[in-house]
Parts: C-alpha cells; sequence; structure tokens
C-alpha cells in the first residue's frame, strides 16, 4: 500500500513523502447531541465518506482507536469527574442536578445516549494518533473526532468534556522535550492554553474571534505565567478576516514560532468554524485558505497531529477536512466531488470549494499590524529552546499486539485502574449500539497513572500526570468499507448555541 504521496509546493523545504496515519470509529456518527443542537457528530461520517470516494484512504493507514479508558482520562482530568461522565445518562440525570450543575453539563454540553462512550472514541483516536507519532510509526496522525479544546480538568465547556488535545499533548511530551500546540478554530483554545499556561515545554498560539463571543479569553496580552512566560501567544481577531489577512499573521508568526521554540512535535487544531459561511462562526476564510495553515505546518517536517474541532455547517466541515486529508498527503484532490451516500448534501454545485462571501472584513491591515509586531516582540524574549533537566524518562506506551485474542477478554481486567472495571460496559440504549472488543495492551513494569493538575505544568509536573499514556493503540480498518478486521463493530433543526 503506497503510504504517502507527492508533496505540495510549500515555504519550505518539503521534498519528503508523508506516511499519514488517520483514526476513524465507524460508530462516531451514530452520536446525537439532541435535537437543535449544533454540533453534530455525523459530520465525522460524511467526512470519511468523501476520503473514501475521493480515493484517499487507500494512500493512508486506517485505523479503529481503541477506547480511552478511565485512567487515560485521569492522566489530566478530575477522578470524581470522569467518574460522573461514566455514569450520568439521559434517564438518570433528574437525580443528579447538583453534579449537572457543578460539572457544567446539561445545556451547551447534554446528556445523550452513549456520552461516555463518544468522549473514550475522540480521546482514543488522539492520545493514539500521539502514541503512533511517538513510535516513529508515521509522521502525521489524523483523528478528526477530536480538537475538542474547551473542556477543563473539572468540567465540560463549550460542547467538550474531554479535553483529548491536553492528553494527546501529555502523550507526545513523553518522547519529546517541546509540543506546539497551534489552534485555527474560531473559538479561543482556553482548554488547551490553560493546561500548559506555566510551563515552557508546551506553546500554545490560538487564532481566535476576540470580542464579545464565546468563551471571552484569549487577549493578546494573555502570554503565559511563571516559567510558561511568553509560551502563550494569542491572536485575536474580528469578523470577516479572509485568507490574505489570516495568512498575513499566520505565516510570520509560525515561521518565528518555529525557529525560536523548537518543537519535537506540532498539534494542529482544525477547527471549521473559521471557515466562511459557518452557522455559528464570523470569518470568512476559504477551504483552501484555511487548509493553507495545514501545507504551511506541514512544510517544517515536525511530527503531525492533526484534529478536528469545531464547525456547525457540517457540508462545509467534510469538504474542508477532505481536503485538508489531501493536503496532509501531498494528493491535490478534484474540486468536481464524486456520487457518494451523501451526495445530495452538496448541492447545488456539487464541489469541494465554496466561494467565500463578500462580507467586511472588520480587520484593518493597521491592527493586523499591531498585533504582529507585539506577538513578534514577545516572542523575540524567548532566547532560545528551552531546555528539559535530565531525569528518569516516563515508560514508554506500548502498542498492544495486533493479534491478541478475543477470547481472552476475561483476564484483560486491569487491578490498577484507578476506577472500577470500565471495560464492563452494557450495550447503550436508543441510537446508539456499540459492541467493543478490546485487545489487551501490554505495559512496562512499573507504569501508573496519575492525574495532572489544570493549570501549569512545569517539566516535573507535565511527566507525571501524563505517567503514563494510552495504553491502548490503534485498530486496523479495512479502509473503503471501514470493515474493522476483529470483526469488533456491530453493526433538525440548528439554533444558535453559545459554542462549540
Amino acid at each position: 500500500m503506497d503510504t504517502g504521496g507527492n508533496s505540495l509546493p510549500s515555504a519550505a523545504p518539503d521534498g519528503v513523502k508523508r506516511k499519514v496515519c488517520y483514526f476513524y470509529d465507524p460508530e462516531v456518527g451514530n452520536y446525537y447531541y439532541g435535537q437543535g443542537h449544533p454540533m453534530k457528530p455525523h459530520r465525522i461520517r460524511m467526512t470519511h465518506a468523501l476520503l473514501a470516494h475521493y480515493g484517499l484512504l487507500q494512500h493512508m493507514q486506517v485505523l479503529k482507536p481503541f477506547p480511552a479508558r478511565d485512567r487515560d482520562l485521569c492522566r489530566f482530568h478530575a477522578d470524581d469527574y470522569v467518574s460522573f461522565l461514566r455514569s450520568i445518562t439521559p434517564e438518570t440525570q433528574q437525580d443528579q442536578l447538583r453534579q449537572l450543575k457543578r460539572f457544567n453539563v446539561g445545556e451547551d454540553c447534554p446528556v445523550f445516549d452513549g456520552l461516555y462512550s463518544f468522549c473514550q472514541t475522540y480521546a482514543g483516536g488522539s492520545v493514539g494518533g500521539a502514541v503512533k507519532l511517538n513510535h516513529n510509526l508515521c509522521d502525521i496522525a489524523v483523528n478528526w473526532a477530536g480538537g475538542l479544546h474547551h473542556a477543563k480538568k473539572c468540567e465540560a465547556s463549550g460542547f467538550c468534556y474531554v479535553n483529548d488535545i491536553v492528553l494527546a499533548i501529555l502523550e507526545l511530551l513523553k518522547v519529546h522535550e517541546r509540543v506546539l500546540y497551534v489552534d485555527i478554530d474560531i473559538h479561543h483554545g482556553d482548554g488547551v492554553e490553560e493546561a500548559f499556561y506555566t510551563t515552557d515545554r508546551v506553546m500554545t498560539v490560538s487564532f481566535h474571534k476576540f470580542g464579545d463571543y464565546f468563551p471571552g479569553t484569549g487577549d493578546v496580552r494573555d502570554i503565559g505565567y511563571s516559567k510558561g512566560k511568553y509560551y502563550s501567544l494569542n491572536v485575536p481577531l474580528d469578523d470577516g478576516i479572509d485568507d490574505e489577512s489570516y495568512h498575513f499573521l499566520f505565516k510570520p508568526l509560525i515561521g518565528k514560532v518555529m525557529e525560536v521554540f523548537k518543537p519535537g512535535a506540532v498539534v494542529l487544531q482544525c477547527g471549521a468554524d473559521s471557515l466562511s459561511g459557518d452557522r455559528l462562526g464570523c470569518f470568512n476564510l476559504s477551504i483552501k485558505g484555511h487548509a493553507e495553515c495545514v501545507k504551511f505546518m506541514r512544510s517544517f517536517n515536525v511530527p503531525l497531529l492533526l484534529l478536528g474541532g469545531g464547525g456547525y455547517t457540517i457540508r462545509n466541515v467534510a469538504r474542508c477536512w477532505c481536503y485538508e486529508t489531501g493536503v496532509a498527503l501531498g494528493i491535490e484532490v478534484d474540486d468536481k466531488m464524486p456520487q457518494h451516500e451523501y451526495y445530495e448534501y452538496f448541492g447545488p454545485d456539487y464541489t469541494l470549494h465554496v466561494a467565500p462571501s463578500n462580507m467586511e472584513n472588520k480587520n484593518s491591515h493597521q491592527v493586523l499590524e499591531e498585533i504582529r509586531c507585539k506577538l513578534l516582540d514577545n516572542l523575540s524574549k524567548l532566547q532560545h529552546a528551552p531546555s528539559v533537566q535530565f531525569q528518569e524518562r516516563v515508560p514508554d506506551t506500548e502498542l498492544p499486539e495486533a493479534e491478541e485474542e478475543q477470547n481472552e477478554a476475561d483476564e484483560r481486567w486491569d487491578p490498577d485502574s484507578d476506577m472500577d472495571v470500565d471495560e464492563e460496559r452494557k450495550p447503550l440504549p436508543g441510537r446508539v449500539k456499540r459492541e467493543i472488543v478490546e485487545a489487551e495492551p501490554k505495559e512496562s513494569e512499573g507504569q501508573k497513572g496519575s492525574s495532572g493538575h489544570a493549570r501549569g505544568f512545569d517539566t516535573t509536573i507535565a511527566e507525571n500526570a501524563s505517567g503514563k499514556a494510552l495504553d491502548a493503540g490503534p485498530k486496523q480498518i479495512d479502509e473503503a468499507g471501514v470493515r474493522v478486521e476483529q470483526e469488533n463493530v456491530n453493526k433538525a433543526s440548528d439554533q444558535m448555541f453559545s459554542k462549540s
């Protein structure tokens, strides 16, 4: 199987074919936030259908992620919050009103059938991608179901329950001294910034709408604290920003970040609500303009994890992430859309690209120049890439044996689990039916899970918090039909919410 693609022209030397791992669970499109809710996991299934019919799956390793387990999630999230997510159901939520309020679950972040399995699935894909990158098994890992950047240590926020990005970065920190996080969602990546606000091992860079807009954070003056001072970069933008204005900031800033920070790995959150015409967004980026960020990050030849995020005009989300998968592979896909099961969503033009609107760009060149100069000045205060004090390295997360026999399922309970047995999952009622058969992960002796602190990981805390990465690796999938080799899968309106 060809695992790469011819490189696209780019801003830096980029002559190497990329091996791409793509994570997808065929079940993910079945999860449903509820009638009228703008977050629709169905967009992930639509994206996958486009990838299949454009023939892109045959150029990637297609993997079904192992679900993240309780203790995997507790490497960042509080134990009682994870326990709550595991136990809450639509039928029991009325009996847990205090808990719902405490954990900010119920309105923007509703309780729905299969909520915890959904969290396990999208988090498993992101951490699985980090594991693949850490083992040098791919150059770029893709999980369009991930990128839920608002979730906090102890609460849900902005349609996000579990912060898969923080978990993936903690995994990457086990191998890489420095990790760069870049966020091109229209909303500020507050959950990720907060988690790493006091460390110099993770730099966070967020391009977002600022001013009377969810979540209300991300001022240009928010730069990090203590050891993390100047390691948070916030790029506040106004309505109507177009491709040219966006890259007037993106390319010089990210170019300088790569030069001075020298990350060992990059996580790029590709929220598609920054596209023109998004139901909840107010930017005016084209799909090619959005994808130019992926192309630019790819050009640095650094291990790259691509994640999804926001995006509420779902036909455009699928268009965007399909095109960006092609960019990751170095394959230019045709604008004329092939016939497929969701073809009717893309009428009347049935093309991959859509023209930006004629909305006003409220970002004046003068203001953009001021932002650019301010942030480049902040970056100039980083004299060199931070070093990491020598210490005993956290044991590697080992990938599970692909040939693990299913009849060993009864032996899989792990007495070291921080919580009750979480492999014991009953079939979910209603729309979602799942049957999970997990392969036995192999762990290094002495690995213990521990949860991190929500704000501020210094070098030691970051590694302790990541103590043991997701010990569930990926399962191979037969690409076009998404037929799992281990046979472990059985088979309206939008209204304005405060976010994603």
